[in-house]
């Protein structure tokens, strides 16, 4: 099969990889499409570790063709998801209180083992979370991460229908972190990016408020018209939006921390005390997040503004990534190639 691995170079090479036997609990995949995720760019690039030959892709939907002995779970024909959280042990603290992504043993796709970047991928059977009807295979890839991820940071925000919620970058994960927000949790959003084209897309998608930093001072502006959000989700890859959100949000806000840039943050300590600031990360979703998420797709809720490409343009994808030149998700297209 064919199949996107990472290589010395910091580069991705397609090359043709063996797949091996089924074992007891697992699903074979004929995958069908694979988002590429600001993740893949950094485990590409060794900013996690090095990990040469692993097969990119944790956004990926597939079509089960063989079950191993034991499973239950799937049946042939199932579609199914390939996530960054690949499995986890099961037993541990975590994985038996509803917060499995914290799995100290756990396991990534496309970091710790082969991701559904490729024509088959092999899956934990009670892992990988169905795809329901209503819900197509590219819509549904976006949501097995950027969705998941961002309906669970909007989840621990904390928000309640009718208030002010700030969403910084409006991205492949901001513009699905509007839509969970304004049509599943029904928010008012404010939507921050430098990019005046994700701006235009954030207010086609129904954004009550938007700002570029870049041309405007947009703490002291949501200050002074709604009197500071009461939540902020960052997913700009930028210390400057994570200080802003800071600054953004009244006594009593909470700001979820979704991506991951280099830097650290500067704290303003005495607000965070004074005025009971509330600074929390959020880690992808679990697997009943990732069933939600999917409904909420399913139902029309949240559309995902996806480009379907092919697995030779992966190199380009990240060049395109790094300049920002798309809105959106890109995604591999396997069922057309």
């Amino acid at each position: 099969m064919k199949a996107a691995v990472v290589t010395k170079d910091k580069k991705v090479a397609i090359q043709d990889k063996a797949v091996r036997p089924l074992k007891a609990n697992e699903a074979l995949l004929k995958m069908e499409c694979c988002g590429v995720c600001h993740t893949d760019l950094h485990v590409k690039n060794a900013d996690f570790g090095d990990v040469t030959g692993v097969t990119l892709g944790h956004e990926g939907i597939g079509v089960v063709t063989a079950v191993g002995e034991d499973v239950t779970s799937l049946k042939v024909g199932d579609r199914a998801s390939v996530a960054w959280f690949f499995e986890g042990c099961g037993h541990c603290e975590y994985c038996n209180s509803g917060r499995e992504t914290f799995c100290r043993e756990v396991k990534n796709a496309g970091y710790t083992v082969d991701g559904g970047m490729a024509e088959e991928c092999i899956v934990v059977a009670d892992y990988a979370v169905k795809v329901p009807d209503g819900l197509s295979s590219e819509a549904a890839s976006s949501i097995t991460c950027a969705g998941v991820t961002t309906y669970k940071a909007i989840k621990v925000s904390h928000i309640q229908p009718g208030q002010w919620i700030a969403i910084y970058g409006l991205g492949g994960l901001g513009n699905l972190a509007l839509q969970y927000a304004k049509n599943v949790f029904n928010a008012k959003v404010i939507a921050i990016d430098v990019n005046d084209k994700q701006l235009e897309l954030a207010r086609e998608m129904g954004a009550d408020m938007t700002l570029n930093p870049a041309k405007e001072k947009v703490e002291d502006i949501i200050q002074e018209k709604v009197g500071g959000a009461y939540a902020a989700v960052v997913t700009a890859v930028a210390k400057s939006a994570f200080n802003s959100a800071v600054a953004a949000v009244r006594a009593g806000g909470r700001i979820v921390a979704v991506a991951l840039p280099v830097d650290t943050m500067d704290l303003n300590i005495p607000r965070l005390v004074l005025d009971g600031i509330e600074v929390v990360g959020s880690l992808v979703g679990t697997r009943e997040d990732l069933r939600e998420a999917f409904q909420f797709g399913a139902e029309g809720k949240v559309v995902p503004k996806v480009t379907l490409r092919p697995l030779e343009d992966i190199n380009d994808i990240f060049d395109e990534m790094t300049a920002g030149k798309f809105t959106g998700r890109m995604v591999i297209d396997f069922k057309n190639a």
